[in-house]
């Protein structure tokens, strides 16, 4: 990689010429690995297409349409297709019979011949009578047997025929021109209609179903973008049934992408928290296939894997402003696991010994790293709406807080010794970032409230995690054997200044540290060691007496012995 990519990576953001390196680098990667997968699937016993034929007829269709079939060999699900199948093959991972999951090649053969035009007849595996098309859609039998069959795929000039065995007597089949269905966008121009009628799924059983794409209007023109509720493989990990949006929902993405690619262009460029949505490679709706009930306005869920490069699983919220931070964030994981793919960075044990103020578990170095990665772009989206024409108050507490958290896990990761020469190099451009950012102004209840919610998550971390150990402080901490999940309620409620504060933890959000700890011994007096009525009790107390003893407090909050109403 030239050196100024690098350093333009390494400062959290990245241009379009080092993300193309990036994807360069993963297209070999992909190669590799499919190259190591055919190997072991030459051994598979299987009633459908051999892999090596299945493979020449993906190879016949690239020779005739490159282009279209080298970005389904790189769809993020194809990439989750990949791993899973030589987690299964090393014996690391279950599933139906071997040769049902390595038949998924014979279904990436016909969408390239599908996408070529080329002329083949593969034999594949059917669920309940569906055969899933990656990249395109589902194709469903009419009246198919039920479980799971073999059926036969037959492609001419862009057409399909399926035919499989019938719920009775004798075979069903269907032809059909497989093309996928995009949503309309109010950016786009009128001539953007989806070949498909959406609506029909709900009057009556389809025979084709499109995978839906979110349309997005750039500088190049129009872009599709996967809205993935079909592909097997479109998940994190294992594979997953389908789980089909409704057509109002669908719609609904849309509309709440088109908002959050508005947020997404204003200031644009290239720096820490922007992305260009043209990068993004799918988007797989989690958890909800229905408008109601109403969504959050927050993301209650999401994530992305090192092996589906650009791919994010979503839950949708009811805010543009929150799917288009979660589009950074996700994104800025996708960038780092490309970057992992390509260097060394870290000499990762993967014991679980580390704070992450983004998590309520202690982290591995890998994590810690993805963590500050992901949110030094948190923290320069929200840079970006802090300098904007309408900043609003949210926008200097989340940078406030999360150039704080992550400069502190930067730190962690320069200090463990356990960085190489390209990981130190990546860190110290996020930390030169990160400084850079701390000497900028924030509004001074803004940065106050950060600075609290800050201190709030550590210390509940600690009190939830640690075992308290007397005497010199261990090089890592020990931690308890009974700590459970916890929700972090607190870096949302700070968020805001509460004008009519009623709870502890709003007295102290509203800079009222006497009236919090009053209600937080209140709290304590029925049970003295609640974490997070304790971790309160000990920030407002350092708010109201600062000094070493507060800083101790702090600093090892698990040695605090309660003792009677409150702490002492």
């Amino acid at each position: 990689m030239p050196e100024r990519l690098f350093a333009e990576l390494a400062t959290g953001g990245g241009s379009s010429q080092a993300l193309a390196f990036l994807e360069q680098g993963e297209r070999a990667r992909r190669m590799l690995l499919l190259r190591t997968l055919l190997d072991h699937l030459d051994e598979v016993p299987t009633p459908l297409t051999p892999a090596a034929e299945a493979w020449a007829a993906l190879k016949d269709a690239a020779e005739h349409a490159p282009g279209p079939v080298d970005r389904l060999l790189l769809a993020p699900a194809t990439g989750g297709w990949l791993a899973h199948m030589l987690r299964r093959v090393h014996g690391t991972a279950t599933g139906p019979p071997l040769w049902v999951e390595a038949g998924h090649l014979c279904a990436l053969a016909v969408t390239a011949c599908l996408s070529a035009g080329t002329d083949a007849e593969l034999r594949v595996s059917l669920s309940d009578g569906t055969l899933c098309l990656p990249g395109l859609g589902r194709a469903w039998l009419p009246d198919a047997a039920a479980g799971r069959t073999v059926g036969v795929a037959t492609t001419s000039r862009g057409g399909l025929t399926l035919t499989g065995p019938g719920r009775r007597s004798g075979p069903t089949a269907l032809t059909c021109r497989p093309v996928t269905s995009p949503l309309r966008s109010r950016r786009a121009a009128p001539v953007v209609v989806p070949e498909y009628d959406r609506r029909a799924e709900t009057r009556a059983p389809a025979t084709w179903q499109p995978l839906r794409t979110l349309t997005h209007i750039g500088p190049a023109g129009v872009t599709a973008i996967p809205l993935d509720d079909l592909d097997p493989y479109r998940d994190l990990d294992d594979p997953v049934p389908p789980a089909r949006l409704d057509a109002d929902e669908a719609e609904e993405w849309q509309r709440l992408f088109d908002d959050a690619v508005g947020i997404l262009a204003d200031p644009g460029g290239t720096g820490p928290g922007r992305v260009d949505p043209a990068v993004i490679r799918s988007v797989v709706p989690f958890g909800r296939t229905g408008l109601l009930p109403p969504a959050p306005p927050v993301v209650p869920l999401s994530g992305s894997s090192g092996d589906s490069y650009g791919a994010m699983v979503i839950a949708r919220p009811a805010s543009a402003l929150a799917l288009a931070e979660t589009l950074v964030h996700e994104f800025q994981h996708s960038k780092l696991a490309a970057l992992l793919h390509l260097f060394p960075l870290l000499d990762d044990d993967r014991e679980e010994r580390y704070y992450a103020p983004w998590r309520a578990d202690p982290r591995h170095l890998t994590g810690l790293l993805h963590g500050a990665y992901a949110f030094t772009g948190v923290a320069g989206f929200w840079r970006d709406r802090l300098a904007g024409k309408e900043p609003g108050e949210e926008a200097g507490y989340h940078f406030a807080l999360r150039r704080l958290q992550s400069r502190l896990v930067v730190r962690t990761l320069l200090t463990s010794g356990r960085l190489t020469a390209e990981g130190r190099a990546l860190v110290s451009g996020l930390a030169r970032t990160l400084d850079g950012w701390l000497r900028e102004p924030v509004p001074a209840e803004a940065l106050a409230r950060a600075r609290t919610a800050a201190a709030l998550h550590r210390t509940e971390w600690r009190l939830r995690n640690v075992v308290p150990v007397a005497g010199p402080v261990p090089e890592f901490p020990r931690f308890r054997s009974d700590r459970l999940p916890w929700p972090d309620t607190r870096t949302r409620t700070f968020a805001i200044r509460p004008t009519a504060p009623r709870t502890a933890d709003e007295y102290l959000a509203a800079g009222r540290p006497a009236a919090a700890l009053a209600r937080y011994d209140d709290a304590l007096a029925d049970d003295p060691g609640e974490p997070h009525a304790l971790a309160g009790w000990i920030v407002a107390r350092a708010a109201l007496e600062p000094g070493r003893a507060s800083r101790r407090l702090l600093a090892r909050p698990e040695r605090l012995r309660p003792r009677g109403r409150g702490p002492a």
